[in-house]
């Protein structure tokens, strides 16, 4: 059995070593141009926290997939790989001046091991005028350790890398059983996929290891620490395509962390990066059958998580090898 995953970014990885995991004899085949530190996963934080705007077909497939990828990312921090693989366990706050809303989360309250209403000094922590707060605890996962991580894992399982830039399913007709589309932002032209739309996302990352604990706060600020400093951010441009790092977003981003955590003035910088988060609602994850010229093609989809494909990729994956497993026990039409 040969089967293709085109796509190297986290959900890409995350699918190939489940499809190893569930088709033990299969090749399985990752198909990218881009690897690891070009990758838009590559920029992410990788702090377990999917938005309550993440949604998948249905609340109960979306409530899946967030379970499953928290049991993925937990079991690996559990393990003696968890510092190689970049897996920890990290706890947050969440503080809001202006609506109550904000600092809840109906997809993680009941998953997480603590999340819990601030005390009234816990909202004195930071400086600003906070009036609703939570605080938690979660995972991270940071993803310059984890996508080096999972390629050698996938390696070592057997599979196979070659880097190829696929713009159009033509190119792996009648090589593979069944293909899965892990390409990110790259769907919106190899699907003709309007819906795909990029939000742009800007981060510092600062040398500041005094810094033990996440903060979130109004206006997309967050200070998550990790395993290669502390990231600053952010911003969310929507339909912005612009991959250069702006002077005005970095000042803003400090001026905002700064106020929220002061001990952060001065923090030496170790990059700044912009990565284009790829939108979709809701997230595809899907299979298609497609009648091309060269043969018919078996795909599922599996990308459209925005900002949250750190966050969610292992239940997606799972998801999406299930769907795997259905069309190759069917030769009939969808």
């Amino acid at each position: 059995m040969h089967l293709c995953v085109i796509g190297a970014g986290v959900v890409g990885l995350t699918t190939a070593l489940e499809l190893q995991r569930e088709f033990r004899n299969a090749n399985v085949t990752i198909l990218a141009d881009r690897f690891e530190q070009d990758t838009c996963s590559d920029v992410a934080a990788g702090l377990f926290r999917p938005g309550t705007s993440f949604s998948g077909p249905t609340e109960e497939i979306t409530r899946k997939w967030i379970s499953d990828a928290y049991l993925y990312w937990d079991e690996i921090r559990r393990t003696a790989d968890a510092s190689e693989a970049g897996v920890a366990q990290l706890s947050a706050y969440i503080f809001s001046s202006t609506d109550p809303s904000i600092v809840r989360n109906r997809y993680i309250e009941k998953i997480l091991p603590v999340y819990r209403a601030v005390t009234e000094q816990e909202l004195t922590l930071c400086p600003g005028d906070w009036k609703y707060g939570s605080f938690y605890t979660t995972v991270l996962t940071e993803c310059r350790l984890f996508q080096p991580w999972a390629t050698k894992k996938f390696l070592r399982n057997g599979g196979r890398i070659i880097t190829q830039k696929v713009e159009s399913f033509q190119q792996v007709a009648g090589q593979y059983d069944v293909v899965v589309n892990c390409t990110g932002m790259g769907a919106k032209k190899l699907c003709t996929d309007y819906k795909l739309v990029p939000i742009r996302g800007q981060v510092i990352k600062v040398k500041a290891p005094w810094v033990k604990t996440a903060f979130y706060a109004d206006y997309d600020t967050y200070i998550i620490p990790g395993f290669q400093g502390v990231t600053l951010g952010g911003c969310r441009n929507y339909d912005s395509y612009n991959t250069e790092v702006c002077k005005h977003d970095s000042a803003a981003i400090r001026e905002r962390c700064e106020a929220l955590l002061p001990s952060l003035k001065g923090a030496p910088v170790i990059r700044e990066a912009v990565g284009l988060r790829p939108h979709r609602d809701p997230v595809r994850v899907e299979p298609e059958l497609l009648d091309l010229v060269r043969g018919r093609v078996k795909v599922v989809h599996n990308y459209g998580h925005g900002g949250y494909g750190v966050t969610t990729s292992p239940g997606t994956a799972i998801y999406a090898t299930g769907l795997v497993t259905d069309m190759l026990k069917s030769n009939s039409k969808l």
